[in-house]
C-alpha cells in the first residue's frame, strides 16, 4: 500500500514540476523499509528508526522531514497516516563548507592542462577547456553546463533551462568568453548527426557528472592542487563560488553600487533570491581591504 501511495504522490510532485530525484529515492528507501515491517501506512516510530540509520546529524534530519512531507500529504487523505514532529531528531545545523577560491594564475594552469589531454587532436581536450572557462567565466553551475543543447547558444549568449528553482534564463557571454566558444562550435558541429547536446565525448555522447569530476581531480593533480583547501580537494563548484567572489572585487566602492551588483549578481547567477547569492561570498584580502577603507572613510566623516 505504501508503494502505491508513494507512485502517486511521486507523480504529483513531478506533475507540479519538481524534478524530485534524491527525494524520491530516500522515499523509497523509507518505505522499503516499512514495508519490510508489514506497515501499511506511515508510523511515526518506524520513520524515527528509519531515519537514524543515517551517518551524520544533518542527514537524519533531512530523512525525517522528507518522509514528514509525504506523511502530511497522505495523512491529509488518511488520518491513519501518522505525522512525525518535524523536531522529533533535534534542529540540523546547516553547514556551510568554506569554498576554495581559485587565483587567476590556478584558473589558468586548468585549462592549460585540459588542453593536454589525450586522445590529442580530438575533440576532448577542447571540450573541457570549453567546458571549466564556461563555468569559469559566467560562475554557472556544472549541472546547467552539462543539459546545454547546441540550440541553447544565441547571438545573445547562452539559453539555461529550467534550472535549479525551475526558471529559465538568458545568458550574456563576455567577447572572450563568445569567441572561445565560438571555437570549440566548429570543431562541436562536425559531430553531425549525433547528441544535440553542446559538450558531449570524444564519441559524440552527453558527458555524464562523475565522469567530467574524475578528469577534474586528473587534472588539480597535474597541476598540485589535489588537497590544497585544507587538505581537501577543490571543487567543480568552487569556480561558482570564485566567479561570485571576483565579480564583488571589481565592483565600485560604494553602497548604492554594491547593492545593485548584488542584485544583478543574483539575476545572472541564476538565484530565486538575493540572499542566495551571499552564500557564495568569501571574505579576501582585496574585499577585506575595502571593507577596511570603506569603515576608515565613515569613522572620518562621521556617521549619515
Amino acid at each position: 500500500m505504501l508503494s502505491r501511495e508513494l507512485a502517486r504522490y511521486v507523480n504529483q510532485q513531478h506533475s507540479l514540476g519538481f524534478k524530485f530525484r534524491v527525494q524520491h529515492v530516500l522515499l523509497k528507501n523509507y518505505v522499503a523499509f516499512a514495508e519490510q515491517h508489514q506497515d501499511r501506512h506511515i508510523k511515526s516510530a518506524r520513520v524515527l528508526a528509519w531515519a537514524v540509520r543515517a551517518p551524520s546529524p544533518e542527514q537524519r534530519c533531512n530523512r525525517l522531514l522528507t518522509v514528514r512531507r509525504f506523511a502530511l500529504a497522505m495523512h491529509a487523505e488518511n488520518a491513519r497516516h501518522q505525522v512525525p514532529a518535524a523536531d522529533a531528531l533535534g534542529h540540523a545545523v546547516a553547514k556551510r563548507r568554506s569554498p576554495y577560491i581559485y587565483r587567476a594564475d590556478e584558473i589558468t594552469q586548468l585549462l592549460r592542462a585540459a588542453s593536454a589531454l589525450h586522445p590529442t587532436g580530438s575533440i576532448r581536450p577542447r571540450m573541457y577547456v570549453t567546458l571549466f572557462g564556461l563555468i569559469a567565466a559566467t560562475g554557472m553551475r556544472i549541472a546547467e553546463a552539462l543539459t546545454l543543447r547546441l540550440e541553447d547558444v544565441s547571438a545573445d549568449g547562452l539559453v539555461i533551462r529550467e534550472t535549479k528553482f525551475q526558471k529559465s534564463r538568458l545568458l550574456p557571454l563576455h567577447s572572450t568568453t563568445q569567441q572561445a566558444l565560438n571555437k570549440y562550435l566548429t570543431a562541436r558541429r562536425s559531430l553531425l548527426g549525433r547528441n544535440p547536446a553542446l559538450f558531449v565525448s570524444v564519441a559524440g555522447e552527453p558527458l555524464p557528472y562523475n565522469t567530467v569530476r574524475g578528469v577534474f581531480l586528473q587534472l588539480l593533480d597535474r597541476i598540485n592542487l589535489r588537497g590544497a583547501h585544507s587538505g581537501r580537494d577543490p571543487r567543480i563548484h568552487d569556480l561558482r563560488h570564485t566567479f561570485a567572489v571576483r565579480s564583488l572585487e571589481q565592483c565600485p566602492h560604494d553602497r548604492a553600487e554594491v547593492s545593485r551588483h548584488l542584485v544583478a549578481l543574483s539575476t545572472y547567477l541564476g538565484h530565486a533570491h538575493v540572499t542566495d547569492t551571499y552564500w557564495y561570498l568569501q571574505a579576501t584580502p582585496v574585499l577585506l581591504n575595502q571593507i577596511a577603507e570603506a569603515s576608515e572613510a565613515l569613522l572620518q566623516r562621521g556617521a549619515p
